[in-house]
C-alpha cells in the first residue's frame, strides 16, 4: 500500500514535470544577439542530412521513412529552443520509431548499424539535453536524463538486434557529461542574476539610506531656523501685555491670537519633522501617534542634565561599568547647553558599548563661570569589538552639536588604550536648540 503511494506519487511529479507544453524560449545573447539560435540551427540541418542518408542507405528504411525520422532528430533541435520538454519528446520518439524500423530491417550481410543511436542522433539529442537543462530545473533535467538512459537499457539491452554495433554505453554517458554541464551553466547565470539583484538591493538601500539622511538634515535646518524664532514669539506675544499699563482688550485679543498662532504652527512643525525623521513615516507610534525617528513621543519633553542619572543607570543596567564626576557649583544652564551635554554623554557611552568590550567608563561635568565641560573617558578595552553596524558618523553629530553652541570637541586615544571624549560647551553662546525639541537624532542606539 506504501509502496504503491510513492510510486503514485512519483508518476504525478513525472507527469508534472516532463508532461508539457509550456514555453521556455532561449533568451538571445547580450552581445551575440541571435547568434546562438542561428548555430543551432545550423547544426540542426547537419543532423539532417548526416542521418537520412544513414537511414536511408545503411538502415535500409524507405527514403520517406528515413526522411522523418531524419526531420523529427532536427526539428527536434530547433523546437528546443523554445519549448525544450515538447522537443526531448520528440527528439525520443524519433530515436524510438527509427531503432525499431532499422531493427526489422537488420540482416546478417557483414555490415554492422550503429544502433540504437545514430551517430546523427546522438549529437541531435545532446543538443536537445543541453537546451534542456539550461532552462528547467535541476530535477526535471535529471528525470528527463534518467528516462532517456533506461530507454536505451530497455531498446538494446532487453530488445536487442541482429549483427549491431551498440551505442547504448557511449550515449549514455555523453548524455550525462552535457546535462552537468547545462546544470552547471544555468546555476551560474542564476547565481550572477542573483548577485545582480543583490547589488541593485544595496544601491536601493544606501540611496534609501541618502534620502533619510537629507531628510534628517532638512528637519534640523528647519528646526534651528522656524522652530526656535516661532517659540521665541509666542514667548514675546505672551509677556507683551505685562509690560504696557493697562493694556487695551484690543491688544490683549491680538497678542493672545498671535501666541496661539505660535503655537499651533510650532505642533504642526514638530508634527512635519517626525515625518522627516521617521523612517516609516506612516507607521503609527502609541496611541496612534507617529513616533520621532528615535522612537519617543513627538512631543516629549527633551532630556536634560537632570536626566543624567536615569542614563547612566540604563548603562550600567547594559552592562557597562559607570562612574559621574561633577566639579564647581551645579546651576541651570541654557537648554541647548543642557540638552547637547546630555546628548554627548549618552552617543560617547553608547559608542564604549560598542566598540570597547569589557571596559569601564567615567563621566565628568565641570562647571564653569563661563560654560560647562564634558569629559567621558573610557578604560582599555577587555577583548576585541564585534563589528559595528552603525553609520559611524556619532562623532561628526557631537562635533555640529558643539559648533553650533560656539564650544569645541576634542575626541582623542589615550596612551594606556582607552579613550575620551571632551566637550566645551559656552553657557553664552547662541542657543539655537528650542526648550522642548530636540533637533538631532543620535546616529546609533542608545544604551
Amino acid at each position: 500500500m506504501r509502496g504503491g503511494n510513492l510510486v503514485r506519487q512519483w508518476l504525478g511529479v513525472l507527469r508534472e514535470d516532463l508532461w508539457t507544453a509550456r514555453p521556455d524560449p532561449l533568451p538571445p545573447s547580450t552581445w551575440l544577439r541571435w547568434l546562438p539560435h542561428g548555430i543551432v540551427c545550423l547544426a540542426a540541418l547537419g543532423v539532417f542530412l548526416g542521418d537520412l542518408p544513414q537511414l536511408h542507405e545503411h538502415g535500409r528504411l524507405g527514403f520517406g521513412f528515413a526522411f522523418l525520422i531524419a526531420a523529427g532528430q532536427a526539428g527536434a533541435m530547433v523546437l528546443a529552443l523554445w519549448r525544450p520538454v515538447p522537443a526531448w519528446w520528440l527528439s525520443m520518439a524519433a530515436m524510438l520509431v527509427g531503432a525499431v524500423g532499422v531493427r526489422a530491417m537488420m540482416v546478417a550481410d557483414g555490415y554492422k548499424f550503429t544502433w540504437p543511436w545514430t551517430a546523427a542522433g546522438i549529437i541531435g539529442h545532446l543538443f536537445v539535453l543541453l537546451l534542456l537543462a539550461l532552462r528547467v530545473r535541476t530535477r526535471v533535467s535529471a528525470e528527463a536524463l534518467a528516462l532517456t538512459m533506461l530507454t536505451t537499457y530497455v531498446v538494446q539491452g532487453l530488445v536487442g538486434g541482429l549483427n549491431y554495433q551498440p551505442t547504448g554505453v557511449v550515449a549514455a554517458i555523453l548524455f550525462a557529461v552535457v546535462v552537468l554541464l547545462g546544470i552547471a551553466l544555468r546555476g551560474r547565470r542564476e547565481a550572477r542574476a542573483e548577485l545582480v539583484q543583490q547589488t541593485s538591493l544595496t544601491a536601493e538601500e544606501r540611496a534609501r539610506r541618502t534620502l533619510l539622511e537629507e531628510r534628517s538634515r532638512i528637519a534640523r535646518e528647519l528646526h534651528d531656523v522656524v522652530a526656535h524664532h516661532m517659540s521665541v514669539i509666542s514667548i514675546q506675544a505672551q509677556v507683551a501685555p505685562h509690560l504696557v499699563e493697562n493694556p487695551p482688550d484690543e491688544l490683549k485679543e491680538n497678542l493672545a491670537g498671535i501666541r496661539q498662532n505660535a503655537l499651533e504652527a510650532l505642533t504642526e512643525l514638530r508634527r512635519v519633522l517626525g515625518v522627516l525623521r521617521s523612517e516609516h513615516p506612516d507607521a503609527p507610534g502609541p496611541s496612534g501617534t507617529t513616533a520621532d525617528a528615535d522612537g519617543t513621543a513627538p512631543h516629549a519633553p527633551q532630556p536634560t542634565l537632570d536626566r543624567l542619572d536615569a542614563l547612566v543607570e540604563n548603562t550600567r543596567a547594559a552592562g557597562l561599568t559607570v562612574t559621574t564626576e561633577v566639579s564647581g557649583v551645579r546651576r541651570p544652564l541654557p537648554p541647548g547647553v543642557e540638552l547637547s551635554a546630555y546628548r554627548i554623554v549618552q552617543e560617547a557611552l553608547s559608542n564604549v558599548l560598542r566598540h570597547a568590550p569589557g571596559a569601564s567608563a567615567r563621566v565628568h561635568l565641570t562647571y564653569l563661570p563661563i560654560g560647562l565641560r564634558v569629559d567621558v573617558f573610557n578604560t582599555r578595552p577587555a577583548r576585541p569589538a564585534p563589528p559595528s553596524q552603525g553609520a559611524g558618523h556619532g562623532l561628526l553629530g557631537m562635533r555640529e552639536r558643539v559648533a553650533m553652541l560656539d564650544g569645541h570637541l576634542t575626541a582623542r586615544p589615550l596612551p594606556d588604550g582607552g579613550f575620551q571624549v571632551g566637550a566645551f560647551l559656552p553657557s553664552d553662546g547662541p542657543d539655537r536648540f528650542a526648550q522642548d525639541s530636540d533637533p538631532y537624532v543620535p546616529e546609533d542606539d542608545s544604551p
